[in-house]
């Protein structure tokens, strides 16, 4: 049987690979060795799994297989964030970035093969949404990240970002049980209140996520308070307006006890006015929440320009005079396509320092 056909052994849940030691005729304690040499230490290979016994693994290596992803290209930029371009198991390739910044190192990451919700400043909007990535894949793409950040830096990741490639909320199954393999006990132990999930604003979903009382933070890629101005950049603002949004986040907030991050890139002579800012503190009443206002970057074919930093300062100085916090973004890795919004498998392989 070829790799490709065998069963992907990280799709078993711990029930199932338990059952399936025990139909092998091994003790069930096994299920837990196993469990914790994949999701815990990361391993992808059965050879080197040596508290299991040499028949187990080649039992194990002849019935299942690794969907490994492998890094096809790594960017490096002048301001020290690394892009990589990871290439699937099926010949796909996502990116994901390591961004550096003080005490922190950031791992952003990927939930879809391109996109399908077309917004207008995003270069993984002109792509065409592919498959969902699978958890393994996700949490692939963290392990990655964090032995780069290890590697280059000696320092562990403090932070996740699912704000890469793709809706998560549209991979919502695959995204919560990558989160649960990065946070679980049996994970890689990591805090969920160190990772933050980012929405365009599929409101049905962020209330299935209050429902589900997740321990993650949440961000909406909001960057207009106004149904027109967001219409005309979001599509996805049609069928979910600022009024269900507004519904759905007091919902997610009513139930987790989370303050919800809006994320608003400030686009010149588009939102970037004081009426627009005025707008944004009116929607902030609904739930609190902090604003992170960032920076436009620009993609290729893109309509919008940066907005003028006398406008930016003014647009913050007046949300913070409504008792607002504001944070204002400073994009970092623009210089290899892998700031936000920037992620569309452009990759040029540099060589690393």
């Amino acid at each position: 049987m070829t790799t490709e056909n065998k069963p992907n052994i990280r799709a078993l849940s711990f029930e199932e690979l338990k059952e399936k030691m025990v139909s092998w005729g091994e003790k069930p304690f096994r299920a837990k060795q196993l469990y914790e040499w994949i999701w815990t230490k990361s391993y992808t290979g059965f050879d080197e799994m040596t508290n299991l016994s040499k028949a187990l693994r080649e039992k194990l290596h002849e019935n299942f297989s690794f969907r490994k992803l492998e890094i096809s290209d790594l960017q490096h930029s002048s301001d020290g964030t690394f892009k990589a371009a990871f290439k699937l198991f099926d010949g796909n390739v996502v990116e994901g970035v390591l961004i550096p910044a003080g005490d922190r190192m950031t791992a952003c990451i990927s939930s879809q093969v391109g996109c399908s919700l077309t917004c207008a400043f995003c270069a993984t909007g002109k792509l065409k949404r592919v498959r969902n990535l699978s958890p393994d894949e996700i949490y692939d793409q963290v392990v990655t990240i964090k032995n780069l950040a290890q590697e280059h830096y000696g320092k562990n990741l403090s932070n996740i970002v699912y704000m890469g490639m793709g809706e998560p909320l549209l991979n919502y199954k695959n995204t919560l049980e990558s989160v649960e393999k990065i946070t679980g006990t049996y994970g890689l132990g990591m805090s969920p209140k160190r990772i933050t999930i980012s929405t365009a604003g599929v409101s049905k979903l962020i209330k299935q996520l209050g429902d589900d009382e997740v321990r993650f933070n949440l961000a909406l890629s909001l960057h207009a308070a106004n149904d027109e101005k967001r219409n005309k950049i979001m599509p996805i603002n049609e069928s979910n307006n600022l009024e269900v949004l507004a519904e759905s986040l007091r919902h997610f907030h009513d139930k987790t006890g989370t303050r919800v991050t809006f994320e608003y890139i400030i686009f010149k002579d588009f939102n970037d006015e004081l009426e627009d800012a005025q707008e944004l503190a009116d929607f902030c009443r609904h739930v609190p929440c902090k604003i992170n206002i960032i920076e436009y970057n620009p993609i290729d074919e893109g309509i919008y320009q940066q907005a003028d930093p006398e406008k930016v300062d003014r647009f913050s100085a007046y949300l913070e005079s409504r008792n607002l916090v504001v944070n204002v973004r400073r994009s970092r890795g623009k210089d290899i396509d892998a700031a936000c919004g920037q992620l569309a498998n452009k990759n040029k392989a540099v060589e690393l320092p």
